[in-house]
C-alpha cells in the first residue's frame, strides 16, 4: 500500500478508445511499482479511477525511456502499441521529447517513437513479429517453425489460427466475419489455452481488401478491447504472411483505425492518434479500501 497520505497524480489518455493511466515514477512513493492488488483497484471502472491499464514511467534506460505496462487484472504486458503512443504523447506533453525521433525501453524490447502534427499523430517503429514457436512461445515448441495455419480447439469449435510475436504474442484467427461475439465468447479461453504457455492476446482477423483488415480483440489481462496496436500489428503480419493483404494497411477496429506498414523482414511502423482525457488526483482511500477486483 502506498505509504503516504498524499493524493497521487496520474494522467489519463486514450487511444481508439483503448484508454491507459500514466504513472510517473516521482508521483509515487515508493521505489517499486504498484502491486497487483493496487493496480486492479486502481483500474477498477467503478472503484477506482477506471482504465484498461497503467503505465510506470518514464524509468532510467540507457539513453531513452524506461516503460513498464501493466494490465487491469495486475498482470504485467512486455509491450503495448496503444500504451506506446500514449506514453509517447505525455513524454511530448510534460516537454521531455519534441517532433524528433526518440527510443523507448519495454519488457518487450526497444521501440523508435515519433511525435508528429503537436501531439495528435503518434508513430512508432514497433521492431520485428516473428513467427517462430519458441520465441512467441507456443507449446510445443519444438519442432522449431513458423506457427502457420495450425489448429486449436476451444469450448464447442476448433480455429485455424497463426501465432506471432511483436515483443508479446499473438493469436491470429482468420474468419470470415469478425464480429464482437466471437471475441468475447472464445477470447477467454483461447487466452488460456495450454498452447500458450504466456497466455495470449487473441484477435479475429477479417480481410476486408488488399489494403483493409478488420480485427476484433481479446487482450491478455483486459478482456475484449476496442483496439490494440500490438494486436494489429500482429495480424497485419499475419495478413502479410499469408499473402491476404498489400505491405501497408489500414487496421479497422471497434475504437476506430490505425495504419500499419510491413517491411519485407516483417518490421512493423504503426501510425496512429491519441486523445489526451485529462488529469487526476487520486485519494489513498481507493487504495485502503477493501473490494473483491
Amino acid at each position: 500500500m502506498n505509504s503516504t497520505n498524499q493524493q497521487i497524480r496520474f494522467f489519463k489518455y486514450h487511444a481508439l478508445g483503448n484508454d491507459y493511466l500514466v504513472l510517473d515514477p516521482k508521483d509515487w512513493a515508493r521505489a517499486d511499482a504498484p502491486s497487483p492488488g493496487e493496480i486492479r483497484k486502481i483500474c477498477h471502472r467503478h472503484y477506482g479511477l477506471g482504465s484498461d491499464g497503467i503505465l510506470f514511467g518514464p524509468l532510467p534506460a540507457d539513453g531513452a525511456f524506461g516503460l513498464r505496462i501493466f494490465n487491469p487484472d495486475g498482470s504485467e504486458a512486455e509491450k503495448s502499441g496503444n500504451g506506446l503512443r500514449i506514453f509517447s504523447r505525455y513524454l511530448y506533453d510534460q516537454l521531455l521529447v519534441k517532433e524528433s525521433p526518440f527510443r523507448i525501453h519495454t519488457p518487450g524490447g526497444w521501440v523508435e517513437s515519433l511525435v508528429l502534427n503537436n501531439g495528435s499523430l503518434i508513430r512508432v517503429e514497433m521492431g520485428n513479429v516473428s513467427f517462430m514457436s519458441d520465441t512467441i512461445p507456443v507449446s510445443p515448441a519444438l519442432p522449431r517453425r513458423e506457427v502457420l495455419n495450425e489448429t486449436i480447439t476451444v469450448l464447442d469449435r476448433s480455429f485455424t489460427y497463426c501465432a506471432a510475436t511483436v515483443g508479446n504474442p499473438h493469436c491470429v484467427i482468420p474468419v470470415q466475419k469478425a464480429t464482437a461475439e466471437l471475441a468475447r465468447q472464445y477470447g477467454p479461453a483461447i487466452e488460456i489455452h495450454s498452447t500458450f504457455p504466456k497466455r495470449t492476446n487473441v484477435q479475429f482477423l477479417e480481410i476486408i481488401d488488399r489494403e483493409n483488415i478488420r480485427i476484433e480483440i481479446w487482450e491478455r489481462g483486459a478482456g475484449y478491447t476496442f483496439a490494440s496496436g500490438s494486436s494489429s500489428s500482429a495480424s497485419a503480419a499475419v495478413a502479410r504472411k499469408l499473402s491476404l493483404c498489400a505491405a501497408s494497411v489500414t487496421v479497422h477496429m471497434p475504437g476506430g483505425r490505425l495504419g500499419i506498414a510491413i517491411s519485407d523482414d516483417y518490421a512493423i511502423t504503426m501510425t496512429g492518434g491519441v486523445t489526451s482525457v485529462g488529469r487526476f488526483v487520486m485519494s489513498p482511500e481507493v487504495l485502503q479500501q477493501a473490494i473483491e477486483c
